[in-house]
């Protein structure tokens, strides 16, 4: 419960900073403080504050039997810890060369210390080559990190580091180390807590910005999350994602990979669903109906009308990756325990069920990324077909997303005609095979940050050409 307990407190922290900035509007102007609070009782945030609640519930319920003490200390030396480089030269014959670098021993990860000639260093002055801290010998560096077989040496807060050179030479000493809090876990809650503030934010900087499209994807949103497919799709997710923990995989040890993998499908696959539904009854259905004629009748523009109505895709697909994201994360972490269990083997630290789910979030990501394509190609498309033809066309394009780069990759993609096919299929369709991540996790590795950026940028952009592509075909077509 631990992993999950972080993530819980990164929530509960985010929406205590909400609620002090409320406070602080409150103070200085209570219309403001009032149209705050109506904008998050209405469309996604109301929902979305109650799942804060309940995790703030966790947070506060489950913490006597959390290692508290040890996150806060952990919390509290975060911004204190960083690599310590430096480069000094020592001249001849000089005995405590002073040397500013404050860490404390218990936080080193690693650290290295190479000179040009044989140096003793210590932590205290006066002590030079009669009690040496550690000699470094000329051109062989003297480096140490857990496991090694050369001691730490260093023990307790250091401040600074005093290096004794006896030869007839100067020397250059280069000095760097990596040094991290005791639990480093704890930097998933300042991020958790960024995550639950730039969600409010972006909801609110939009209504702000474009108050029309906002209501308009407002009561799309409230309308989709009204509909028995969205508690089913929440409830079929729930039960699948908690019956995968039990599931025997026979995969010798490494169930938890499968699990991953079927979570994962298995919270895209029913995000899409509820995109391509919510396109062809929001768009499709009120094109039929003249509903759209009538709304486009007020002040409201088919930009508007189109750009809202995707948003109110967007942002049950949001509720639905938070709540099933949450339940997959716990799944995850009990999962290790389990199969340890099943196994005979001794139960693992919480720190290794944390490293299996923070190893997943990426994936969850990237799938949010796809959902948000699908979405985006499923409204273009019910600007002109009603629902039945857009889920064969925009489930054909999942396939074809997917199988465009294989086939490109493939040894049938040697012929001429099939490799060009498979590379048409790239350039027109979204390679949705960028989102996976199951390589990542046969190989147990992690996503780079650096990787989400480019995910996010390919999904910006084709997403984005998708609702071009919709106004465009929006434009002219007869409401009437």
């Amino acid at each position: 419960m631990t992993p999950p307990w972080i993530l819980a407190v990164g929530a509960t922290v985010g929406a205590a900073v909400l609620l002090l900035a409320w406070a602080v509007v409150w103070l200085a102007n209570r219309r403001a403080a009032a149209a705050l609070a109506a904008a998050v009782g209405e469309g996604i945030l109301r929902p979305t504050s109650y799942v804060l609640a309940a995790l703030a519930a966790l947070a506060v319920l489950a913490a006597p039997s959390m290692p508290v003490q040890r996150i806060v200390a952990s919390l509290q030396r975060l911004p204190k810890v960083q690599p310590i480089v430096a480069e000094v030269t020592v001249p001849a014959a000089t005995k405590d060369f002073a040397v500013g670098a404050a860490f404390r021993a218990s936080e080193l990860q690693q650290y290295s210390i190479s000179s040009e000639q044989d140096v003793a260093i210590n932590t205290e002055v006066g002590k030079g080559y009669v009690q040496p801290l550690l000699i470094v010998e000329g051109g062989e560096p003297y480096q140490w990190q857990p496991g090694s077989a050369v001691p730490r040496a260093f023990d307790g807060d250091v401040t600074t580091l005093y290096v004794t050179n006896e030869s007839d030479a100067p020397t250059k000493v280069s000095l760097r180390l990596i040094t991290d809090v005791e639990q480093p876990q704890v930097r998933a809650i300042p991020i958790a807590a960024a995550s639950v503030v730039g969600l409010f934010v972006i909801y609110l900087a939009i209504r702000l910005l474009a108050p029309r499209t906002s209501v308009i994807a407002a009561a799309t949103a409230k309308e989709t999350t009204a509909q028995p497919l969205f508690a089913l799709l929440m409830g079929i997710g729930v039960v699948a994602l908690v019956a995968f923990v039990f599931i025997p995989y026979n995969t010798f040890g490494e169930d938890v990979k499968m699990l991953k993998t079927s979570g994962i499908t298995t919270i895209k696959v029913l995000a899409i669903i509820l995109a391509l539904w919510t396109a062809s009854t929001s768009v499709a259905d009120e094109i039929e109906g003249r509903t759209a004629l009538t709304m486009l009748s007020k002040p409201v523009g088919r930009r508007q009308f189109i750009l809202g109505k995707f948003l109110g895709i967007i942002w049950p697909i949001v509720l639905l990756f938070i709540v099933l994201g949450f339940v997959f994360l716990l799944t995850v972490s009990y999962k290790v325990v389990y199969d340890a269990r099943e196994s005979a083997k001794t139960t693992p630290e919480w720190t290794e069920c944390f490293v299996e789910v923070v190893r997943i979030v990426p994936g969850l990501v990237l799938s949010f990324f796809e959902a948000v394509i699908m979405a985006a190609i499923s409204i273009a498309v019910s600007t002109r077909l009603p629902m039945l033809p857009n889920l064969v066309i925009c489930g054909s394009i999942y396939v074809l997303g997917h199988l465009a780069a294989l086939i490109v990759k493939s040894s049938i993609g040697e012929n001429v005609f099939v490799n060009f096919i498979g590379k048409l299929l790239s350039v027109v369709l979204p390679v949705l095979d960028h989102f996976e991540i199951e390589g990542a996790i046969a190989g147990a590795s992690s996503v780079p940050a650096s990787y989400l950026g480019w995910a996010l940028l390919y999904s910006a952009l084709y997403a984005g050409a998708a609702v071009l592509i919709v106004l465009i075909l929006f434009e002219d077509r007869d409401l009437a």
